[in-house]
């Protein structure tokens, strides 16, 4: 099929059938889906490009899980499995708390049918990515069970220093959701249950890249590919940006981390009316919490 696109030299249009991409660079062509609708105009009369809804081909393997390549975390990761810093970690505090947040979020999700799961905070610095990275290895930590781990904090990606990963043996975040690299050259296995998904640079446009029909359908097709029973997404700052906003819908829930030393009572309660009719808040988590605060059983 030839697609018509917009040329930014006069206010006709061109035809190039070599890239389904727009000549002007708009994140909302992906190449490896196909319109819900026939038609070879993607343009208005203005030469701006149309919304388009998206289906995903049902091509692919049905199980991609062991054709992910696999890049392990830093060996002084405690995410690694049989490491001695996760063999530390786990007489922790920290990690308790953690397996416990892991067993009510699996009751919750199983009990709900629901997949995918954010980790956002109400301004930055409240710790969403380390309790994502924790909470995403403690649920791979329960055997033969699937965790994925994205990161969609684009405008400050963090979860490959986090877990000691090089970002740049995958194929780009952007081009993942837009529909131009494969499942299996993005997502990569860090363990046997834990597959991840990371970013190399920000990303000034996240809350278009967050709405386009694009990225619904590249995640749709992840998770049929990937069968995962949780996706955890590492979310922006919920009050900082709409990038989180943007993305509520494709969400079953959210958990909120809050800073003991920073996070507001009125911060909270503007999070809630985000949220509100949206998607359920699953629960505030309290990070960096005074010791003397901390219940012990």
């Amino acid at each position: 099929m030839k697609d018509t696109y917009a040329s930014s030299a006069n206010d006709g249009a061109q035809t190039r059938g070599d890239l389904m991409v727009p000549a002007q660079g708009s994140f909302t062509r992906p190449r490896r889906f196909t319109p819900t609708v026939e038609a070879d105009l993607f343009v208005d009369e203005t030469g701006a490009p149309l919304p388009v809804a998206y289906e995903v081909e049902d091509s692919s393997p049905r199980d991609l899980w062991g054709l992910l390549h696999e890049q392990l975390p830093g060996k002084d990761q405690h995410i690694l499995p049989g490491s001695q810093a996760a063999d530390d970690f786990r007489e922790t505090d920290v990690s308790r708390a953690f397996d416990l947040l892991r067993t009510r979020l699996r009751q919750t999700v199983k009990q709900h049918g629901w997949v995918n799961i954010a980790v956002a905070s109400p301004t930055a610095g409240c710790g969403n990515t380390f309790t994502a990275a924790n909470l995403a290895a403690s649920l791979a930590r329960v055997p033969s069970s699937r965790t994925v781990l994205m990161d969609f904090n684009m405008r400050n990606p963090g979860l490959a220093e986090m877990l000691d990963m090089d970002s740049s043996q995958t194929g780009d975040l952007r081009d993942f959701l837009a529909g131009d690299v494969a499942i299996s050259d993005y997502i990569m296995r860090a363990s046997d249950t834990l597959a991840v998904g990371l970013a190399a640079g920000p990303q000034v446009d996240a809350a278009e890249i967050m709405q386009d029909p694009a990225t619904a359908a590249s995640l749709a097709e992840m998770r049929a590919s990937l069968k995962p029973d949780i996706v955890i997404y590492d979310m922006p700052p919920l009050l900082s940006y709409d990038d989180t906003s943007a993305f509520l819908p494709q969400l079953d829930g959210v958990l909120l981390v809050s800073d003991g030393t920073q996070t507001m009572a009125k911060h909270i309660a503007e999070c809630e009316r985000v949220l509100d009719g949206q998607v359920p808040l699953l629960g505030v988590i309290l990070n960096r919490a005074r010791a003397s605060s901390i219940e012990r059983f």
